[in-house]
């Protein structure tokens, strides 16, 4: 059985993102750049579920320009077998981006996808769902925990996830999409011996239109600002004082 990965690439989580002068969008001028984590946990699991013998092959798929081979070597560093390029000069929507990867999912024919439940740059939290609807294949999202039972014929997923009310598990029917959840796993680093490997595993490269699909702009970005900056905080003395804080200064109650 095959599991597909997405990985997509963003501004390192340990970099504080700086908005661009005239508000157009995040400067991204000399950033340093890494595998979005929520995807490094996918990947993480696909090759977990491999070493377990569940799955024969990982193939991790990304959408961008050619700077995302970054992200997919290190895919690939971290065991993943071969990996797909899908060249665009930005980052596409997610409406756009889930039916791309509809596109990889019908060539493939994975009896797994595993995705990132969101990226830490937009955090739209919709391409697993959306490529979900667009396949017609069962999901299952926010994973903490992930197991295959049977072929992917007759197999099943089982898949707990977090609600706001604890956990909740399902049992999906192969083929399947999976979004991870921090809780997942913790991923592994990758060794200089797997570095090395992975400049020779193969890398394809398809454009939107060897996919078949025109890329349709649906949301406009109209302004980007920072976060308002928040006032330090003070320490009281006793209850009283607190309460006159929030009743005369906060005015929360």
């Amino acid at each position: 059985m095959k599991i597909l990965v997405t990985v997509k690439r963003v501004i390192d989580y340990n970099v504080k993102v700086r908005v661009k002068a005239d508000n157009s969008d995040v400067d991204l001028a000399n950033v340093k750049m890494a595998l979005n984590p929520f995807c490094e946990i996918a990947v993480e699991e696909a090759i977990r579920l491999k070493e377990a013998g569940v799955a024969s092959e990982v193939i991790v798929v990304s959408i961008g320009p050619k700077a995302v081979q970054e992200q997919l070597r290190t895919a690939l560093a971290l065991g993943a077998d071969r990996a797909i390029q899908i060249d665009t000069e930005a980052m596409p929507e997610p409406l756009n981006v889930a039916k791309l990867l509809a596109k990889v999912v019908e060539a493939e024919q994975p009896g797994l996808v595993i995705l990132g439940k969101q990226s830490i740059d937009s955090d739209n939290n919709q391409t697993g769902q959306m490529l979900a609807a667009l396949t017609g294949r069962p999901q299952g999202t926010f994973a903490s925990a992930v197991k295959v039972e049977g072929t992917l014929d007759t197999g099943k997923a089982i898949v707990t996830r977090e609600v706001d009310g604890g956990l909740k598990t399902l049992s999906l029917d192969l083929p399947a999409i999976v979004t991870t959840d921090l809780r997942l796993n913790e991923p592994r680093y990758a060794k200089l011996p797997d570095i090395m490997k992975a400049k020779k595993k193969p890398l394809e490269v398809k454009t939107p239109a060897d996919l078949g699909v025109e890329l349709k702009s649906h949301i406009q970005l109209l302004k980007v600002e920072a976060p308002a900056a928040r006032q330090a905080g003070i320490k009281v003395d006793s209850v009283d004082a607190l309460v006159d804080k929030l009743k005369n200064e906060a005015k929360v109650i």
